[in-house]
């Protein structure tokens, strides 16, 4: 077998996702913000100035396929490595050829890393430099928060893109493309699909295109044809071939038990929480959505009422991760019950909604002089006046606001659980 034989036998064999993934931006679904008409970053993929980025999202949503697209439209040399099997030796590699390329030919190069989290500070540092002097062009694909889980000096770098989860309309467009298309999708099957089946498979895939595609192929694929030679995907063939049963509930239920489950929790009531809780498991709803509002309910409606609400709930969901269902519920219960119970404050998104009113009205702001970082400044800008709040027992008054804002306060605590310890250590402060 020659060469062109096994490419087009490993593009016909390809898994349905891979054979339609998008190759233009004309056929990219989802992620307006990022990609839409007249974006930044539309504008600079058509104008071939993009500079390092990094994606940054669920499985799923197009950051490789980006990527791709832009490998396929810009004139600059194209490199891709996956962070889990390269390393140092690859990336200099990379760049040594760059460095010719861009010398003899003036061409650019774009170097994509897959899964570039897992890449440690040396393996990081190995192209930096590349970076800052222009021999290559970074975009890094992940699934891990950048700012956490990559190294600072790479991330101060690039501009991050963060990409969200596929609406359901995404999804059901896509499925509905690979359905037609005759080159790279089922279009050649005799495939009739019912719509219930075809809306199961995008809202059970969670957003994720790569999940729902494949369970339509699994589906055209086992089903058998009936005498006439139709294959027929109903509801049940979608169930078993994306494995998670349909809701018992239509979609406006399924909203509204959401929205009891969260207005429970807020109101204190964890018998109620717990009940719309399991209901929503039970009708198939992923289990994971009730952890995140666990973690979401305990900062924004426990607060510092009880700061301890965040660490129980990011305990309890963490051992769900790792126990998985059933028995993993039993900590997602606790959580429920916790946050449920414990005293409530919302002062905590109080406090982040009026900073970041100030923040967006103040055009141009000057830090204090005492507090300017020294470690930089040149002899004729010293800085000086810092009052260190241990050499006065821990507590000093001091302007910490720019003059802007000065008498600006934002966090009101209220005089619930340990709020009303915050709200005395406050008082006390005043009056000293």
């Amino acid at each position: 077998m020659d060469l062109f034989d096994l490419q087009n036998n490993v593009e016909r064999l390809a898994p349905l996702a891979e054979r339609m993934r998008p190759s233009t931006l004309t056929e990219f679904l989802g992620q307006g913000k990022i990609v839409g008409e007249g974006s930044l970053l539309r504008r600079a993929i058509s104008a071939d100035r993009l500079g390092s980025c990094i994606f940054y999202g669920p499985p799923g949503t197009g950051k490789t396929t980006l990527a791709n697209i832009i490998a396929e439209t810009t004139n600059a040399h194209f490199v891709k490595l996956n962070a889990v099997t390269s390393g140092v030796a690859d990336a200099k590699k990379v760049i040594e050829e760059a460095k010719e390329l861009l010398r003899v030919h003036g061409r650019k190069t774009y170097l994509l890393l897959d899964e570039c989290h897992r890449w440690n500070k040396a393996q990081s540092d190995s192209v930096l430099a590349a970076i800052e002097q222009g021999y290559i062009i970074f975009i890094g694909s992940t699934t891990e928060n950048p700012y956490v889980s990559m190294t600072r000096a790479i991330v101060s770098r690039c501009r991050i893109f963060s990409f969200s989860r596929l609406t359901e309309a995404d999804i059901l467009n896509g499925l509905k493309r690979a359905i037609a298309d005759k080159e790279r999708g089922l279009g050649n099957f005799n495939l009739q699909i019912d719509e219930d089946a075809l809306s199961h498979i995008a809202w059970a895939s969670g957003g994720d295109m790569r999940t729902a595609l494949n369970a339509l192929e699994l589906a055209a694929l086992t089903t058998h044809a009936d005498s006439n030679g139709v294959i027929h995907v109903g509801k049940e063939e979608a169930e078993q071939s994306i494995q998670q049963k349909s809701l018992s509930v239509t979609e406006d239920m399924y909203y509204d038990m959401i929205s009891a489950f969260i207005k429970s929790m807020r109101g204190s009531d964890s018998s109620a929480a717990l009940y719309w809780a399991e209901r929503l498991i039970e009708a198939g709803c992923d289990p994971m959505l009730i952890a995140r509002r666990i973690m979401i309910h305990a900062c924004e409606d426990v607060g510092l009422a009880d700061p301890n609400a965040i660490v129980v709930a990011q305990s309890c969901v963490s051992a769900f991760e790792r126990i998985g269902l059933p028995e993993g519920r039993i900590p997602l219960a606790e959580g429920i019950i916790y946050v449920s119970e414990a005293p409530k404050s919302n002062k905590v998104v109080e406090a982040l909604e009026l900073a970041d009113k100030a923040v967006k009205s103040i055009k141009r702001e000057s830090v204090p002089l005492y507090l300017r970082d020294p470690s930089y400044k040149g002899k004729d800008e010293v800085v000086s006046g810092y009052k260190y709040p241990h050499s006065y027992g821990g507590w000093v008054e001091q302007q910490y606001l720019p003059d802007e804002l000065k008498d600006e306060k934002f966090y009101f605590p209220t005089e619930n659980g340990f709020e009303k310890v915050i709200k005395e250590r406050q008082s006390e402060r005043r009056k000293k």
